[in-house]
């Protein structure tokens, strides 16, 4: 491919990965972060904002990973959260190693918790409300309210990543099955 095509491409998908990062930096909502607070950060709106901006930032990464048309979405996603992250005024300049520890920390845990999706939301639910300081052993209601937050979050990122990023479209005519045998798989 000649250097101007490329480049324009290269920025298309920066434009189009910002878009979508903007959406997970989206706050949680007033009623959400009240609802952790008591369920979890023992009356802390803070914390419990921080946990619910981790999680959708999370889940978000991991469904452009996970459910991207093109492999190299996931990367530039994930180089646009780290932009996110180093020009956030909401985290201090001496915070932002930290921030982005506790972040990865809780991309490792949410990647797990996908991972074991054949259970339900149960698993999104138990870790959001372990990073919050909250009872997550027993399957109760919080932790099925909180897994279904995170499943929330989920849908919503891969709502907005087909609008960002397109969604697969088929022939109608030609199965699935065909199209990864002309391929070679």
């Amino acid at each position: 491919m000649p250097l101007f095509p490329r480049w324009r491409a290269a920025r298309e998908a920066r434009r189009k990965a910002a878009s979508y990062v903007e959406a997970m930096l989206a706050d949680p909502t007033a009623e959400d972060v009240a609802w952790l607070a008591r369920t979890a950060t023992r009356g802390d709106e803070d914390h419990a904002r921080w946990e619910l901006r981790y999680a959708r930032r999370a889940v978000g990464f991991l469904v452009a990973q996970r459910d991207a048309l093109d492999d190299r979405t996931g990367s530039i996603v994930a180089r646009a959260l780290g932009d996110a992250f180093a020009q956030d005024p909401r985290i201090g300049e001496d915070r932002r190693h930290l921030a982005e520890r506790q972040f990865n920390a809780r991309v490792s845990a949410y990647r797990d918790a996908l991972a074991a999706r054949p259970s339900g939301a149960a698993q999104l639910g138990q870790t959001l409300l372990a990073f919050s300081g909250g009872s997550f052993r027993e399957l109760d209601d919080n932790v099925r309210r909180a897994g279904e937050l995170i499943a929330g979050y989920e849908r919503e990122a891969n709502t907005v990543l087909r609008t960002v990023f397109g969604a697969a479209a088929l022939p109608e005519h030609v199965p699935p099955s065909a199209l990864a045998a002309d391929t070679g798989r």
